[in-house]
């Protein structure tokens, strides 16, 4: 080892890279005792974190990992609080809704993990994105293992933060083992710095248990990241001295592998440095050690007396959503009839205009306009920084937004088509969705969805796929059937602190027009609308489905088009439960229509709640119509025709009328 450090500076590293070390003594023990219930151990790795920790500003955002206990204490959190956490008591940071340390500390510039690994890169990506066009010099930071970059969450982030210049490092810990899997069998390349060359990012690969290095690199790679010239990857190599997690040892381990970096613990290797350089002596050793277990027992000791966690259901479904306080636009007197189209364009161009927290997203929307045209001149208007050309990754740009809404901004992605969200499934419902309920932070992303079919375009450009959603808590999601909805509803969504999934019927984009207010305005999300008033049926629809009732009950004969009520429900999650309920009540009859696929699609949830709550208000069977359970054939005649449930809809109509 060789350092330009002071002897205070090295001094202090060294009581910074004990103090995890004794913590984690110290819980194992607990864990022996049942006092936790899992331990990810860091023994032999904390130079990484410690090192880290130390050459960043308290400004820069961290995302460690499960085995980064290090950055947690070198950012001096709240033990007490911390404790709480390990323990699953009251006071931790996820009301013991999560483990250890999937749990985000924004007071402290740390975000946490989720199990899911490599998810949390895309994040600082986002994160590193807001720190650039603020010019805050500030950067991030993501921890990642060997295993994790084999995950396609870390090619994306990579590929992202080197087309955009990000000021991010990416630090992967190469512990030697994925779980029980080892490095020969995870990768073919020489180290894994190498992985970054292909990118056109900068990498290095350290001695991950020599402090000094990881912080002299760490500093030089920050300095780097600070004057924009781009991200950083480094390899940190090291060694998980013990298993996985705790119960599932290290018995695939060659024991000649483990006494080799016996040799190279990192607390050992500095000490040995410092006794050399005269900055320690064994007694002061002994001393700062016996000292440093001194100072975090009484925190131990408040946790152990702290009780579990007490909570019932409406604690724990008031916390799965952030409350949505809607703004009070000005309020404008003129109108005008335009496309379903032009009016989320409208709404898109008017609150970009009013709010430069917002940011859209996506493949080909700035110079193209997008594929369908709706973000044509924004970029000359509202600029690069605002109007972002994404590579081609649906999971890396969701998790970068989410990174940018963590930095207080409004992020709207735009999924080329709906059915591409499937590449990003695991960022929606597991890092957006979860957020909230894990360590009470709401997330402000919208994803907008052209979905649906009638085009001719297949399988894989026209499904509806509402329901892939609708049973994940945490995420809203909205469905318009109109211009004037679909304005106020995506501004209101833009608006909303929580992740919302946003649709936009493809066929309704130049095919439906309808009076559309010119200012800002905004929807409640959770509350549908009567179309169309009736006494004998309700058809309860949303999206297309709107406009194929309507056009089915102006088909009715005269004394019959009156008969049926019309519900849009323009919204999913939440829906109008008390405006359907209503209006069974009077009508006594339910025809629930969409496009999606009969099998498992949003309308048996509601067929479902009205056999419940409106039974004895029925007069008959509560009808589902819907699409044929295959996928979406190409043939326009087949989709239309066979397909499609709109050809039956006129004749299903009378029939329940009649029953």
């Amino acid at each position: 080892m060789k350092s330009k450090l002071s002897n205070k500076k090295l001094l202090d590293l060294y009581k910074q890279l004990v103090l995890p070390r004794q913590i984690e003594e110290r819980m194992l023990i607990l864990l022996r005792q049942g006092k936790i219930s899992k331990w990810f151990s860091g023994i032999g790795q904390e130079a990484i974190s410690v090192g880290t920790t130390a050459a960043l500003k308290d400004s820069d955002i961290i995302l460690p990992m499960h085995r980064n206990l290090g950055v947690f204490t070198s950012r001096d959190i709240d033990t007490k609080k911390l404790f709480c956490q390990l323990m699953g008591k009251e006071g931790g940071f996820t009301k013991s809704r999560d483990r250890s340390f999937h749990f985000g500390a924004l007071k402290y510039n740390i975000v946490g993990m989720i199990s899911h690994l490599a998810a949390m890169l895309p994040v600082g990506c986002g994160i590193s994105y807001i720190k650039k066009i603020n010019n805050s010099k500030d950067i991030a930071v993501a921890f990642i293992g060997d295993g994790a970059t084999s995950e396609g969450d870390f090619h994306e982030s990579l590929n992202l933060a080197a087309v955009w210049k990000l000021p991010i490092i990416f630090l992967i810990e190469n512990n030697g083992y994925g779980l029980s899997t080892p490095t020969s069998e995870q990768y073919a390349c020489d180290n894994l710095a190498d992985r970054g060359i292909g990118y056109g990012v900068k990498s290095h690969t350290i001695d991950g248990n020599n402090i000094i290095e990881v912080y002299d690199t760490i500093s030089k790679s920050a300095e780097y990241c600070r004057s924009n010239k781009g991200p950083i990857l480094i390899e940190a190599k090291t060694f998980r001295m013990r298993g996985h997690e705790e119960a599932s040892g290290v018995s695939y381990v060659p024991k000649s592998l483990i006494s080799q970096w016996k040799k190279k613990d990192p607390v050992q290797l500095f000490e040995k440095y410092l006794l050399d350089k005269k900055i320690l002596t064994k007694s002061s050793i002994i001393k700062i050690t016996t000292e440093i277990k001194k100072s975090f027992e009484d925190d131990i000791e408040y946790a152990l007396n702290k009780n579990l966690e007490k909570t019932n259901v409406e604690n724990e479904l008031s916390d799965v959503y952030e409350e949505s306080i809607p703004i009070k636009y000005p309020k404008t007197r003129r109108s005008k009839e335009i496309r379903f189209v032009d009016a989320i364009s409208d709404g898109l161009y008017q609150k970009m205009n009013f709010d430069k927290s917002t940011i859209i997203m996506g493949q080909d929307i700035a110079e193209y306009g997008g594929v369908f045209k709706i973000t044509e001149g924004f970029l000359e208007k509202f600029g690069e920084n605002r109007v972002k050309n994404t590579p081609i990754i649906e999971s890396g740009i969701i998790g970068a937004a989410m990174g940018m809404s963590l930095e207080g901004f409004k992020p709207i992605v735009e999924m080329q088509f709906a059915d591409f969200v499937s590449c990003g499934f695991n960022q929606i419902v597991n890092n957006l969705a979860k957020t909230k309920y894990r360590w009470e932070q709401g997330i402000n992303v919208t994803i907008r969805m052209p979905a649906g079919g009638g085009m001719g375009a297949g399988p894989f450009h026209s499904q509806s796929n509402e329901s892939w959603f609708t049973q994940v808590p945490g995420l809203k999601v909205v469905y318009p059937s109109n211009p004037r909805d679909a304005k106020g509803l995506l501004i209101q969504s833009i608006d909303d602190p929580n992740p919302v999934i946003f649709f936009e019927h493809k066929g309704l984009y130049r095919s439906t027009k309808g009076m559309v207010d010119d200012g800002l305005y905004s929807i409640e999300i959770g509350k549908g609308s009567i179309v169309q008033e009736g006494d004998k049926l309700s058809i309860i629809t949303y999206g297309l489905g709107v406009q194929w009732a309507i056009e089915s009950v102006r088909s009715l004969p005269e004394t019959l088009q009156n008969s049926v009520e019309i519900i849009d429900l323009r919204s999913l999650v939440p829906w109008d439960k008390e405006l359907v309920l209503s209006s069974i009540q009077k009508t006594n009859r339910a025809l629930i229509l969409h496009e999606a696929t009969y099998t498992s699609g949003f309308g048996a949830e509601i067929s479902a709640t009205i056999s419940e709550y409106a039974f004895e208000h029925l007069d008959a069977p509560v009808t589902r119509l819907a699409s044929i359970d295959t996928p979406i054939p190409f043939s326009p005649d087949t989709e239309k025709n066979i397909f499609w449930p709109k050809n039956q809809l006129k004749d299903k109509i009378i029939e329940l009328i009649e029953f």
